[in-house]
C-alpha cells in the first residue's frame, strides 16, 4: 500500500522541499498551508500520516492537534516547530503527537520518523477510544488517566504529577506491552538537542513508581527489561 504524508506547513519552502525529497522515494505528498480545514481535509482525503508544523497563523499545530485528537481521531501526526524546548514537546506529546522533531532538520530524518510510527502503528495496539468529555482515557490497574486534561486519578482521587513524570506515562500507556528503549524515551521526549545518558530517566521512572505501583521496588505496571528499556503493562490482574 502506498504511504501517503500530508504536509501542514505555512512556509512554501519547506512544503516544496518535503515533496520534491519524498515523493521520488515512493511517498504521495499532498500539503495545506494552514491548519484550519486540516478536518475537513481528513474527513475527504484520509493520509496515512500527518506532518504538522506547531508555529502556523491563525489556528497553530498544537491546537489543530487537540482538536483531532478531542474529537477521537487517532491518525499519526508528527509535529515540526522550531521550538526546541522539553516543555514545547512535552505538550505535543500529552496532546496525542506520535513523534516530534525540530527545525532545521534532514529531510532523510522525517523520512526515518514517518517510517518509524507507521511501523508501530502497523504492529501496535489499537486506541483507546475517545472519552464521553472528548479526550483519551486510560485505564490500568485502579488508575485512570486523562491525556486530555492531564489528570491520573486513583480510584476517583486526583494524584499529582510532573511534567516529566506526565510525559512518561502519556508515552507508556499509548504503548502497551512494547518495550521501550531509553534512548528512544530520549529521542521522543527529549530531542536532540539535549544529550543522551543512558541513566537519564531513572529518576522520572523512580518518580512515577512512586505513584503508579503498590511496591516501587517491585513495579508490576512500569517494568525494566534488563538491557532493553522498560515496558508497560496496564492489566496486572493474572488470575
Amino acid at each position: 500500500m502506498e504511504t501517503s504524508v500530508l504536509i501542514v506547513d505555512d512556509d512554501p519552502a519547506v512544503r516544496e522541499l518535503l515533496a520534491r525529497y519524498l515523493s521520488p522515494r515512493g511517498y504521495h505528498v499532498s500539503a495545506l498551508e494552514e491548519g484550519v480545514s486540516l478536518r475537513e481535509r481528513l474527513a475527504r482525503d484520509r493520509p496515512s500520516l500527518v506532518v504538522l508544523d506547531v508555529m502556523m497563523p491563525g489556528v497553530d499545530g498544537l491546537r489543530m492537534l487537540a482538536e483531532l485528537r478531542s474529537v477521537g481521531d487517532d491518525i499519526p501526526v508528527i509535529m515540526v516547530t522550531a521550538l526546541g524546548s522539553v516543555k514545547d514537546r512535552v505538550a505535543g506529546l500529552e496532546m496525542g503527537a506520535d513523534d516530534y522533531i525540530v527545525k532545521p532538520f534532514e529531510p532523510r530524518e522525517l523520512m526515518a520518523r514517518i517510517d518509524t510510527v507507521l511501523r508501530r502503528e502497523a504492529s501496535g495496539v489499537a486506541a483507546p477510544p475517545a472519552s464521553a468529555e472528548g479526550g483519551e482515557v486510560f485505564d490500568f490497574g485502579r488508575f485512570r488517566f486523562d491525556s486530555m486534561t492531564r489528570r491520573l486519578l486513583c480510584e476517583g482521587k486526583p494524584l499529582p504529577l510532573r511534567d516529566s513524570e506526565l510525559a512518561l506515562l502519556n508515552v507508556f500507556v499509548r504503548h502497551p506491552y512494547r518495550v521501550l528503549g531509553r534512548e528512544y524515551l530520549h529521542h521522543l521526549l527529549r530531542g536532540e538537542s539535549i544529550s543522551f545518558r543512558d541513566r537519564g530517566f531513572d529518576v522520572p521512572i523512580w518518580r512515577l513508581r512512586r505513584v503508579v505501583e503498590d511496591d516501587p521496588s517491585n513495579p508490576r505496571h512500569v517494568q525494566t527489561v534488563r538491557g532493553k528499556g522498560y515496558v508497560f503493562v496496564p492489566n496486572i490482574d493474572i488470575s
